[in-house]
This record gives structure tokens, sequence and C-alpha cells, in this order.
């Protein structure tokens, strides 16, 4: 006659009544798990009798002065031992070593970084974590997979912006230029304020369809300068913004690392803009769930490396 098939879920069970069967399995005695385990034979006799009735089966069966495990019992040995020596190696305090890490470390980045600063955060990652995996994603993904408090993201590099448990660090000052088209009918250079105001514009916007942080900090520079911006077409990308303005009379403001890593592609000229030079920060962030990781922290480290303003640099 069959055994009924027992359903067992991990939640039920007391997971210290599993390193009682692994030391007794081991040991094949219960007086022997029990010194082991510096806790007394009935209580080891008690959580087997626990285990017994979870699991459905007897597990182990006395035999003259010893015990023997059951059938069930040799196929959970090997499987119950592998999972308590990996949990236990991961809990394990110590630093790891970046080059041995295999990790898939994730980056949120605008359209921007992916123009003008990925290679060269591959190229630091690649030295600092050279068995790890690197995975880049879009700002948009950043928000919509619950931003850097959530599982999917391990640092995002944009403008400074705040959140609880949100750490940051400066990389760089981000410098706004307008650009045209090479070969504009109308503009050479330097704009007045009237020009300015009178061509239309292509405006970018990055995060879900509308203008985050570094959007808004435009629109506040051209108010406060006493301009006016006539939007004719709102795009998702500084690289389609680029390709509108070298195949129109458009104009664009974006950041000049940009510009410069696609003027080999799109005929693009930097105009001066009337009004004061416009700049905005660059931050690398991050969240207290990756901030004492070592994998983390190599990642963060291969990032600066690239990018980062440090001393002398």
């Amino acid at each position: 006659m069959m055994r009924p098939f027992t359903v067992v879920k991990l939640s039920e069970i007391d997971l210290n009544l599993l390193l009682v069967l692994d030391a007794v399995l081991e040991e094949r005695s219960v007086s022997r798990a029990a010194r082991r385990l510096h806790v007394t034979p009935p209580a080891v006799s008690n959580a087997l009798a626990r285990l017994r009735g979870i699991v459905g089966d007897p597990l182990v069966v006395r035999q003259g002065r010893g015990i023997v495990p059951t059938p069930r019992a040799l196929e959970l040995a090997p499987v119950l031992r592998r999972a308590l020596v990996d949990i236990e190696a991961s809990l394990q305090r110590g630093e790891l070593d970046p080059a041995a890490s295999t990790r898939t470390l994730t980056l949120a980045i605008s359209d921007a970084d992916q123009i003008a600063s990925l290679s060269r955060i591959a190229r630091a990652f690649a030295r600092r974590l050279p068995r790890a995996r690197l995975r880049v994603v879009s700002l948009d993904t950043l928000v919509s997979s619950g931003g850097l408090a959530g599982d999917e993201v391990d640092a995002a590099i944009g403008p400074p912006f705040e959140g609880d448990g949100i750490h940051r660090t400066f990389l760089l000052a981000e410098e706004g230029v307008l650009v045209a088209r090479k070969g504009h009918p109308r503009l050479r250079r330097t704009l007045t304020a009237a020009q300015f105001d009178a061509e239309r514009h292509v405006d970018i916007h990055l995060l879900l369809g509308r203008g985050g942080i570094g959007n808004a900090a435009v629109r506040d520079a051209i108010a406060e300068a006493g301009l006016r911006r006539d939007v004719a077409i709102t795009v998702p990308t500084f690289i389609a913004a680029a390709a509108v303005v070298a195949a129109t009379d458009l104009v664009s403001g974006m950041p000049r690392r940009v510009v410069q890593a696609l003027a080999r592609s799109f005929p693009l000229q930097i105009l001066r803009a009337p009004g004061p030079s416009f700049a905005f920060e660059l931050n690398l962030h991050w969240h207290d769930r990756t901030a004492h990781d070592p994998a983390a922290r190599a990642f963060r480290a291969a990032i600066l490396d690239a990018i980062g303003t440090r001393p002398g640099r």
C-alpha cells in the first residue's frame, strides 16, 4: 500500500528541527548529536518526534545500541547538508574578494550616461569585478521597480534626489549647452535673447514620459534669465533629440558630454546661449540596502574610477 503524499511547507517548520536531524544523521547517535548541539538527549528525541509528524516518516529507527536512517532520511541527508553549509557560508562576515564575485550588479542611468560614460564604466567594472556581470537599465526601470529601496537596482546616476535611506556622492558638474545643426540658416555661434525666444525647441522628458529633476532645473534657469522656450517636439532620449536637431531647424539643450560623444555621428554645432551658463550636479546614488555590501561597494568604486571627481582629477 502506497504512503499518502505529504505536503510540507517550509514556513511551518522550526528550522532548528532540521539542524537536529542533520546532526543525528551525521553522528548516527542521539547522544552524540545532543553533545554536538549542546542540548540534552531528550530534547533531540523530542525534535525527531516533531519532524516525524511533519514529514510522515520515522526518519531513524533503533538498531542494537545505535540508530539507522530510513530511506527517506538518506534522501534528505545530502540536500539538508548542502543547504546548511550554503546558509552558514552566506552568513559568515568578512570582506569579499571583488575579483571572485560572480554577482550581477545593476546600474540605472539616463541615455546621456549610456552615450557618454558607459564605455568607461564598463572598463572600470571589468578591472575591479572581472567575474561579475554588469546590467544597465533606464531611469524608467529604476522608478517602475521600486527605486533603490527595491531589490532590482544597486546604484543610479542622476541629479541629486532625496529619499529614505538614500546615500549619494558627487560625480561631476554636468554642463548644459544649446545645439543646432551645422549649416542652420539663421544661427551662428551666439544667440541673442530674441533669437532664443524665436526658435522652436526639442525638449527631453527622460522619466516615464515626463521631465525629471534636470528638466525642471533647465526650465527654472530659462525663466530666471527672462527667456521663453517654444517647444515643438518632446522626445524621451538625448539621442532622439540629437537626431531631430540634426535633421531640422529646431534647437535643443543637452549635456556637453553628449554632444561631444555624438559629434561624429550627427552634424551638430554648439551655440552660445543668452544668459548665464547652466550646469547641474550628477551624483551616484545608492540605498542603505546595499551600503555595506562588499560587491556593491566595489561596484560604486568602479563607477567613481570611471567618471567621478576625485582630488587631483
